[in-house]
């Protein structure tokens, strides 16, 4: 197989969201696969129209850290702050290097990315409060695991979690059920999208290779009774695609 082809021939259902699914594309393009663009979720403001993000933003001095999960947190936390600076003496965590890159460009230095993408790992590294006990703000999916807050209160951190935006599900057009039918590979990039892909109302055929991001996704897709044939090690989109190429190699 000539070099950058690996997956010739492929054809890879992605289901993240429009912008972020295109970016997925041109990746798996890039080594010679075909993408399927379907998007299974959307991203929305989350329930409370922002205002508990934009609240946070407006005390940010009263925080010791903040904490980001995901990229798209890190986008939206960026849009609320605007043109404001931080406090000098906020830190700041990340859950990832699309996560961490997401903040520099604004201007804001990333002290802590965990050297494992997961809540558990973050929690693993964080370091504990002084006396009294500091404060974090968490900022992240409406919907998300509580394994982050949880350990760092147990850290002895006091905890504020805001959501900065959700994930809803979308129902497919037959146009795109067809198109994700004749898909041989899926890849999930997250729960929300095992859940929308296994929760249409008429149920979509699996496709023979399913990949995942990392191993909370991993989990999801077993706990909805998919077998997983790929798992990044490196649990980014760049790390799955070349999970993708050594499996095929």
């Amino acid at each position: 197989m000539p070099e950058g082809r690996a997956l010739a021939g492929r054809r890879i259902l992605v289901g993240r969201p429009a912008a972020q699914g295109r970016a997925s594309a041109d990746l798996l393009r890039a080594a010679g696969a075909e993408p399927v663009l379907v998007p299974l979720i959307e991203l929305l403001p989350p329930r409370d129209g922002g205002a508990a993000l934009a609240a946070a933003v407006a005390r940010l001095a009263r925080f010791d850290w903040l904490v980001v999960t995901s990229a798209n947190g890190a986008e939206r936390f960026a849009a609320v702050l605007g043109d404001r600076e931080l406090p000098p003496a906020l830190r700041i965590a990340a859950i990832g290097p699309a996560t961490a890159a997401a903040l520099p460009e604004r201007g804001a230095p990333v002290d802590l990315v965990p050297e494992r993408f997961v809540a558990e790992s973050l929690v693993d590294a964080f370091p504990s409060p002084g006396a009294p006990a500091g404060r974090v703000l968490l900022v992240r999916a409406e919907a998300a695991r509580d394994v982050l807050p949880a350990g760092l209160a147990e850290l002895g951190w006091w905890v504020d979690v805001v959501a900065a935006y959700r994930t809803e599900a979308r129902v497919l057009t037959e146009a795109e059920r067809a198109a994700a039918a004749r898909s041989d590979t899926v890849i999930f990039t997250s729960p929300s999208v095992v859940d929308a892909f296994c929760d249409q109302p008429e149920p979509l055929p699996v496709p023979r290779t399913v990949a995942v991001i990392g191993p909370v996704t991993a989990a999801a897709a077993r706990r909805r009774g998919l077998t997983v044939h790929v798992e990044a090690a490196e649990h980014t989109i760049e790390g799955l695609s070349a999970a993708l190429v050594a499996k095929a190699g």
